[in-house]
């Protein structure tokens, strides 16, 4: 035996060989409703071991031109992370599927869309494999969270007006110009595939022993979610599949219907699929950094938490948060689970958010998940508290549960707040705001007109040095009380608190003018 020749064998192959059997470990993100017809969902992680030799990784639509100009923009900001995903997938082991439907032609002699071409049939034909899938029967528990009936294009006018003047001028057909694969896409002449057929695809997955689909590419809404190889086919086949959220767009036009920006249409897209369709994972599982963002969504990342019975904020937080923030924010909500009600599924994701709007009261979480709340304060990110937020982790009377932690100075260290008590409910509160306050960026279009609480006034007196009270609230014979008040935290976090939030408070546009501008003001 030569030992130098079996050395460099082993050298050549070991590396392969392990790297082949080293499962990728996944977390998949998915959603279910807090019970049955509530219309919130849990956003929830689950860990995966996937073998990439047994993985497909479709490429949908990457085209190298559109309709759209600022589709084109967007796809070329996020194509060389995709290419570089796409290299690690590759080198793992994994299956690449190239599908630029339509553009077959432009392949016909390139090695890998012969080698789609040659593999052999499949016994086992899904139904429907070959045409378009627009709705699946899980989709009809839920309504359609965008309308994209006018095709989703959100240029301006001007712009589209010159980009269809260029595409002519390129010999393009203004209405479908795509003819290849997006050039940053590389495609490895000796593995990987190019179709655009729903058969060859399965042919593919059968002959490859595939067992879990990812999809990343453009549209979502569209293209990712309908082709005969999409989202919806793949998984109504009995696949696993998933979509890289991160590496994908919408087709959706913020003057359309929820009339929200167009990143918050990418994200109501995202949950739609994540509730009723697959699961979805990032880029960073892949390959190292944070998950892509494009450049132009400047919008600040809002986890909202709601775990109390009392004052309905599981009902009226969430309408105000679709009304007037959804569209400039990113929004993570986070309930209580409704039968162990000091859980909070999830909250394990909170330190992706920017900034925290709480709505709690008297819960003792389980103590790894308390500590995801001590995290987000220690890292000095911004808290805004309404309501029952101030006593939101401390209990009254009783004890604290097995294995559960409680926090009995979250009050004084995280707001400045020191609550004991409310006035009776039966007592009427007047609001008024300090006039040395009325230039603050919190009070910009709030009324300083006084106007009455919807529910009793708290107790807080005294609160700490270095807040600055921009609220308050009196009850006849009762010293007056702050209502609403910033803190600057030890570690320099920005709080806001307020102790309206009562159902009445969000009918009253002070409130509604107050709140907008504190989450704003605490996101700067």
């Amino acid at each position: 035996m030569n030992w130098r020749i079996l050395s460099l064998f082993f050298g050549i192959m070991l590396p392969i060989i392990c790297r082949a059997e080293t499962p990728w470990k996944l977390q998949l993100r998915h959603q279910v409703e807090t019970h049955e017809g509530s219309n919130r969902y849990h956003r929830l992680l689950s860990d995966v071991e996937w073998q990439p030799a047994e993985t497909a990784i479709i490429v949908c639509d990457m085209w190298d031109s559109h309709h759209c100009f600022r589709a084109v923009q967007r796809e070329n900001e996020f194509a060389p992370r995709l290419n570089e995903l796409l290299a690690a997938a590759r080198s793992s082991g994994a299956t690449i599927l190239h599908a630029p439907s339509d553009c077959m032609a432009a392949y016909t002699e390139h090695p890998a869309r012969m080698r789609a071409i040659a593999v052999p049939a499949a016994n086992d034909y899904p139904e429907d494999i070959s045409t378009w899938c627009y709705k699946i029967p899980n989709e009809e528990k839920g309504r359609y969270p965008i309308d994209q009936s006018d095709g989703g294009e959100d240029d301006t006018p001007e712009e589209h007006a010159r980009w269809e003047k260029s595409l002519i001028s390129d010999g393009r057909d203004p209405r479908a110009p795509w003819q290849k694969q997006i050039e940053v896409l590389e495609i490895d002449s000796e593995k990987d595939f190019i179709t655009d057929q729903g058969k060859e695809v399965w042919n593919i997955l059968r002959d490859r022993n595939i067992k879990q689909v990812i999809l990343a590419g453009v549209h979502t809404n569209m293209c990712v979610l309908g082709r005969p190889f999409g989202l919806r086919r793949m998984a109504s086949a009995g696949m696993s599949v998933a979509l890289i959220r991160d590496m994908t767009d919408t087709m959706y036009n913020p003057a359309a219907w929820p009339y929200v920006s167009h990143f918050t249409g990418t994200d109501l897209i995202i949950d739609h699929v994540e509730r009723y369709v697959c699961p979805t994972l990032s880029s960073n599982q892949f390959i190292n950094g944070d998950e892509f963002r494009f450049a132009a969504d400047n919008r600040p990342h809002l986890a909202v938490v709601i775990n109390e019975p009392e004052y309905e904020t599981i009902r009226t937080l969430p309408l105000y948060l679709d009304d007037r923030i959804r569209s400039d924010f990113r929004i993570s909500m986070y309930y209580g689970n409704e039968t162990e009600v000091n859980e909070f599924p999830g909250i394990e994701q909170l330190q992706s958010a920017d900034a925290l709007l709480l709505s709690v009261r008297r819960r003792t979480p389980p103590t790894e998940q308390l500590d995801q709340f001590r995290r987000f304060v220690s890292s000095g990110k911004p808290v805004i508290g309404i309501r029952t937020a101030n006593h939101a982790f401390s209990l009254r009377t009783g004890d604290v549960p097995s294995g559960c932690s409680d926090w009995p100075t979250w009050d004084a260290e995280v707001f400045g707040g020191n609550y004991s008590n409310h006035y009776g409910n039966t007592l009427v509160t007047r609001i008024e705001v300090p006039t040395n306050q009325v230039r603050h960026p919190i009070l910009q279009g709030v009324s300083l007109e006084p106007f009455i609480a919807g529910d009793s006034l708290y107790m807080v007196s005294p609160i700490a040095n270095g807040t600055q009270v921009l609220m308050t609230g009196s009850v006849t014979g009762k010293p007056v009380e702050p209502v609403a008040w910033t803190y600057q935290r030890e570690n320099g976090g920005k709080s806001f608190y307020t102790s309206l939030g009562a159902p009445a408070d969000f009918e009253h546009p002070s409130f509604q003018q107050l709140l907008y501008n504190a989450i704003h003001w605490a996101t700067n």
